[in-house]
């Protein structure tokens, strides 16, 4: 999930500021769907300003809130150990849209062998076309890598898309990870017709990668003008694993190895 904060911003809000995401609002939201531990992901909005993730991750305690930074390769040997010092255990790279983008693809591989070594990942939102394009790339990362939301794999190609297999093959290395979220973002029938069509997608990435899948709520739903409702997405999970354990597994298991959470 992304935290919004005034407090942190030098000025008038940029584009894609969301009002409403702070902390306090997301307390709200954990009470509705009834969870405790907590990722926070800078949003585009602050550049490589982890700042609004820091605080966040601080009120909401550090047994309970890991983070994931944006950076650039220029970052210094000391702001890492802050940052990690703070909860950071990730860096990502948005990329779906270069143009919008803080970071670029020639950062990666820099950046993942320096965040290698605190045994953090690189999570990447990334099309399913670029993933293809830069598989090579990715064969080489040191550090273990997040795929956001599905690996958005378009609809309804879905798990016939060529990412669908190369994200299995980096899995053969054991250090591949994806997340179960934004459901929304690639899906055709949309919210009239509850993300329906993003079922097959989601059930695949459980089977394929059991222990190597998380869920996301991607509140506060950033790129949607009609905002869902955050318990709908929470009870898409149970359309998507059929069992207890193997939902147990994906909230509770899976989170506290990826993010070092205590078990």
């Amino acid at each position: 999930m992304h935290v919004y904060d005034r407090r942190f911003l030098s000025g008038e809000p940029a584009a894609g500021f969301v009002e409403g995401a702070c902390v306090a609002d997301y307390r709200k939201v954990q009470a509705r769907i009834g969870t405790q531990r907590t990722v926070v992901v800078t949003p585009r909005t602050y550049g490589t300003d982890n700042s609004v993730t820091l605080d966040a991750i601080a009120q909401l305690g550090p047994n309970c809130a890991r983070g994931v930074a944006v950076l650039r390769p220029d970052v210094s040997d000391e702001q890492l150990a802050l940052l990690h010092e703070g909860g950071i255990r990730g860096i990502r790279f948005t990329l779906y849209t270069p143009a919008n983008a803080v970071v670029g693809f020639e950062m990666v591989e820099p950046l993942a062998r320096r965040v290698a070594e605190l045994g953090w990942h690189v999570q990447l939102h990334w099309t399913a076309a670029q993933i293809v394009e830069h598989q090579a790339m990715l064969k080489r990362l040191p550090a273990s890598i997040v795929f956001d939301h599905l690996a958005r794999l378009p609809l309804p190609e879905g798990t016939s898309h060529p990412a669908f297999a190369v994200v299995r093959c980096l899995a053969e290395a054991g250090h591949v990870w994806v997340k179960l979220s934004g459901a929304y973002l690639d899906s055709v029938v949309g919210l009239n017709g509850g993300y329906g069509d993003s079922r097959a997608s989601a059930r695949a990435w459980i089977e394929a990668l059991p222990d190597r899948v998380v869920w996301g709520s991607d509140w506060p739903h950033t790129t949607e003008s009609d905002k869902p409702d955050d318990v709908m997405l929470f009870d898409l999970l149970g359309t998507w694993a059929d069992d207890e354990a193997t939902r147990h597994r994906i909230l509770v298991d899976n989170a506290a190895t990826l993010y070092g959470f205590p078990t």
